[in-house]
């Protein structure tokens, strides 16, 4: 039986987290529906009947909240962050892989900072009782500590692609680094945009 390497262990650990990180998306998104669903039950609730629902601005702050934090995995596996490209486009392959690299430990050092002032945050709430100002009164530490629960995955993720990046920087293996943090270049974005018109096709076929 042969032992994993390094290489393939983390190679693993990302396509599960990637497989977690889709998954996130669709709840957060289920998350984000259901709130305009609701703050439109509560607009036509009020206009017809005049007897509102209440809470849809509150519920739809923490719903958006929460759904930014978890869909942020997702994006960042699928380097759908936005940089500027003026200069990296045509900076040598070696150099564009160290500028890669080196912009995601700055995005990860900047994300451990936020998800560690944001756990403090949820847990002043959690310690002080603390209820929202309306009539729900919600108590704050339950939006905020599912909010830094999606900051924490994202720090799990950002660790993973940073170790896997780290080892094929120091191997020489520049395509393997570009896969994981490079920038997406015309011709990815245009292979997913025709990807995507060949489903809707098929799904108007059907």
């Amino acid at each position: 039986m042969t032992t994993p390497t390094p290489t393939s262990l983390l190679g693993r650990l990302l396509n599960g987290a990637t497989t977690l990180s889709r998954f996130a998306i669709w709840v957060a998104g289920s998350l984000t529906l259901l709130s305009a669903l609701y703050i439109t039950a509560d607009v036509l609730s009020r206009k017809l009947f005049n007897a509102p629902l209440g809470g849809s601005d509150e519920l739809s702050g923490y719903a958006f909240a929460i759904s930014i934090s978890w869909a942020l995995s997702f994006a960042t596996l699928d380097r759908a962050n936005i940089r500027i490209d003026a200069i990296y486009q045509h900076l040598p392959a070696r150099l564009a892989a160290f500028c890669d690299w080196l912009a995601l430990v700055v995005l990860a050092v900047f994300i451990v900072y936020l998800t560690r002032y944001a756990a403090e945050v949820a847990g002043m709430s959690w310690n002080s009782h603390s209820t929202a100002n309306t009539l729900l009164g919600t108590p704050l530490w339950i939006p905020q500590m599912l909010w830094v629960a999606g900051l924490v995955w994202l720090c799990v993720v950002l660790a993973l692609m940073l170790l896997r990046a780290s080892l094929a920087l120091v191997t020489g293996d520049i395509e393997q680094v570009r896969a994981i943090c490079g920038m997406r270049t015309a011709k990815e974005e245009a292979s997913e945009e025709a990807e995507a018109g060949k489903r809707i096709v098929q799904m108007e076929q059907q």
